[in-house]
């Protein structure tokens, strides 16, 4: 049975079109990230698939609940962790964790337990005092994650969660998810990072509302058709700027000190590449081949959609 069904979902605000058509299926047990630039409407569809917003079209159900009509049963079974989430800073970690409690009527008997569970799960045992205005950023992302699972959801939805986070928060908190996992829930998440896009079972990739590939990360990087160059010099912005000048109908993305050049013509790209960027008088570091990432995937949906793989 599938933890999340949807079918021509679309969601229309006056005359945007915010999701245009989505079709999912997601297995139980499965982390599934959806990506994304600002805009695309990530959080249109969670809002939606969490009952919070009804579709202007389509449906959709979750844990096997309607999201429509039965968005109030829906609540008891998913948890929910949107961008802004709702701690209260004048509030200890506990006393917030116990406020979430009563809103989702956990039972008195064994909430103690469960709460002692939690946090020491998110690791945040040692600040159960700490207002929660008081706690850095990664540990109140762990504390609204711990306040969502207080009721033991089937589903959680988690809208961008680690946006803003330090590196190794953001590591703690995909290691906390992945016990979740293990456990049984089913994981919805938004993400602008493509390095926790491949942490993911699968993912979607969504632009302008409509989806352009779904697939398991080496499945999405596998759909880039064409030929991908990655060329290193001693100036690499100038040389980004330069071959997107000369080489037509290629996509040139600048990743730190790398320029990547992707075309689906493979013939020549690599040599065409070389006698540009050495003609320009650029010191070419190295210059090869690769294979593609999902940000070079990224990248290459949003300059060309209409051009897009398609995974679905």
């Amino acid at each position: 049975m599938s933890a999340i069904h949807a079918t021509g979902l679309r969601r229309v605000f006056g005359v945007l079109t915010a999701v245009d058509g989505l079709d999912l299926d997601i297995a139980a047990g499965e982390i599934f990230g959806l990506v994304g630039p600002d805009g695309a409407g990530k959080t249109t569809t969670m809002r939606m698939l969490t009952g919070i917003l009804a579709p202007t079209a389509g449906a959709a159900q979750v844990a096997g609940y309607d999201v429509v009509r039965q968005a109030e049963a829906l609540k008891e079974h998913i948890g929910y962790m949107s961008q802004r989430f709702g701690l209260y800073p004048d509030l200890s970690v506990l006393e917030n964790l116990d406020f979430y409690a009563d809103i989702y009527g956990v039972p008195a008997a064994g909430r103690a337990g469960r709460t002692e569970r939690l946090l020491g799960f998110s690791n945040l045992t040692p600040f159960k005092q700490r207002l929660a205005g008081d706690l850095s950023g990664g540990m109140k992302q762990k504390l609204g994650l711990a306040c969502a699972l207080i009721h033991t959801p089937r589903v959680l939805f988690l809208d961008e969660p680690t946006n803003g986070v330090d590196p190794v928060s953001r590591r703690d908190f995909w290691r906390i998810l992945y016990q979740l996992v293990r456990e049984g829930v089913t994981i919805f998440v938004s993400t602008a990072y493509l390095d926790e896009a491949e942490r993911c079972n699968r993912i979607a990739l969504l632009h302008q509302g409509r989806l352009l590939a779904v697939g398991t990360p080496d499945e999405v990087k596998r759909l880039m058709p064409g030929a991908l160059v990655e060329v290193r010099t001693s100036a690499p912005r100038r040389t980004a700027a330069f071959l997107r000048e000369r080489l037509t109908g290629a996509t040139v993305g600048l990743f730190g000190d790398r320029v990547h050049v992707a075309a689906r013509d493979r013939a020549g790209l690599e040599s065409r590449t070389r006698e540009l960027v050495a003609g320009a008088g650029f010191e070419i570091l190295s210059l090869r081949s690769i294979e593609p990432s999902l940000e070079d995937v990224f990248v290459s949906v949003l300059a060309d959609p209409k051009d897009a793989p398609d995974a679905r």
